[in-house]
């Protein structure tokens, strides 16, 4: 079977010369990377601002004098591209359109996807690869969703006629054949390279960014965590529900359904191995945990009631007193005469009373009590199942740190546990974990 990589760069990978040099040196080091996705330039320095800011700042300006200095500004970013790589080509025409159609007001979603568009046409001129604008082979709904029917008949057609091209990222067309510009969602330029990879059927996604691939936990919490080596979907589902700065779901799913690998990848040191992401393995993993991650401002909501296990309906007509009031739940630990829901404080503080109120008429409880404060970490690893003893270890973990366990939970997978904290407790109990099953 033939090798296609299709590589993805992110913005602080395209930010400047420099940065694009090296991606190019990353592109023709391996003629099997054959389809890339660029993002629009990002930050070259701490204080800097986004080409996508600058276009979104330019699109809204209130004044004529703070609408060009704010493009002269972008188009200078570009011309600084365009002069450190000796590029023949000119954006001038392009400028001129993108200034028209701001004036009309042709929409936010068009402004924003002007950084990848020139991008694209950047760096497909420097590798010497054909150029697809997305808006032409990607089709996005109404909500943001990339159509599945539409955009794999117009994106594969469109690479079997070519060997080498750049697509930019981020955005499409929407699917009513107007061809107006529409953004993902959420995701963006990450989805694009998934949806390249699906209808290249490539061998790999390479996602290249500025980090050597996931940490096993937060890096602002832990000091220099470790490099998640390999992970699963499904474990990659758990730490980034629970808050961990991971790609997004719909980032993933294009290529999870056809089997295709991620490579999470460092454009600054290509050479360091990155995080893989993958459907299934049998490579064991160096720890018994996967990763960490949680988040803080949670609410719990226990209800009492003697007999409570012999009523039939009363888990149902609880969960649709929060149903009525459009708010979800985290999660749901309970006993023979208790049931906990655990909700987000802030979606559920304004409604509390009216809450409290409903469920005295539904379920006619004991008691209802509430408790906020709570922090929730996730420890997540598929070696969790083949190893005795984890949730114990957790406990004496904490224990060690003077920190009580308000909550926890287990999923029937074995593939996580769900620890609830007080919100003081929430980085020295990440910390006492790390150090448990990592650094032990």
């Amino acid at each position: 079977m033939e090798t296609i990589k299709v590589v993805k760069f992110g913005g602080s990978s395209l930010a400047d010369a420099k940065q694009f040099h090296k991606v190019y040196d990353i592109i023709k080091s391996d003629d099997t990377r054959r389809y890339v996705v660029p993002s629009a330039p990002g930050k070259r320095f701490k204080d800097d601002t986004k080409v996508t800011d600058l276009l979104y700042k330019a699109y809204s300006a209130k004044t004529e004098l703070e609408f060009n200095a704010t493009f002269s500004e972008i188009k200078a970013r570009y011309q600084e591209i365009i002069d450190g790589l000796n590029l023949d080509v000119s954006l001038e025409d392009e400028f001129k359109v993108i200034e028209q159609d701001f004036k009309k007001g042709i929409g936010e979603d068009y402004a924003a996807s002007r950084g990848e568009y020139l991008n694209g046409i950047l760096l497909a001129n420097y590798l010497g690869f054909e150029f697809i604008d997305a808006k032409d082979v990607i089709f996005i709904d109404e909500y943001g969703n990339y159509d599945v029917e539409l955009t794999d008949k117009a994106l594969s057609k469109a690479l079997k006629k070519t060997n080498y091209a750049v697509i930019p990222g981020f955005y499409g067309s929407l699917n009513d054949k107007s061809k107006q510009i529409k953004a993902f969602s959420r995701g963006g330029s990450d989805v694009t390279g998934a949806i390249v990879s699906k209808n290249a059927h490539a061998s790999v996604y390479e996602n290249w960014t500025d980090v050597s691939g996931f940490l096993i936990a937060d890096p602002r919490v832990v000091k220099n965590p470790a490099i998640i080596e390999t992970i699963t979907y499904k474990e990659l589902r758990e730490l980034s529900y629970m808050g961990a700065s991971v790609l997004h779901e719909n980032s993933v799913f294009p290529v999870r359904k056809e089997g295709i690998p991620i490579n999470i990848k460092n454009t600054n040191h290509p050479d360091d191995p990155g995080t893989l992401i993958v459907e299934s393995t049998c490579h064991k993993p160096t720890h018994v945990i996967t990763g960490i991650a949680g988040r803080k401002g949670f609410a719990t909501v226990m209800i009492e009631k003697d007999m409570m296990n012999s009523e039939i309906g009363f888990c149902r007509k609880v969960l649709q007193v929060f149903e009525d009031e459009k708010l979800s739940f985290e999660h749901m630990p309970s006993g023979i005469d208790t049931m906990t829901i655990v909700i987000s404080t802030d979606d559920f503080i304004e409604k509390e009373q009216k809450i409290i109120s409903t469920l005295h008429r539904a379920v006619q409880p004991d008691s209802i009590i509430l408790e906020s404060d709570l922090a929730l970490i996730a420890v997540v690893g598929r070696g969790m199942k083949a190893s005795r003893g984890v949730a114990a270890r957790v406990f004496n973990a904490l224990a060690k740190k003077n920190i009580n366990i308000k909550m926890i939970d287990q999923g029937s997978s074995e593939l996580n546990i769900i620890i609830g904290v007080r919100n003081c407790y929430f980085e020295a109990a990440i910390k006492a974990i790390y150090n448990e099953f990592i650094d032990d």
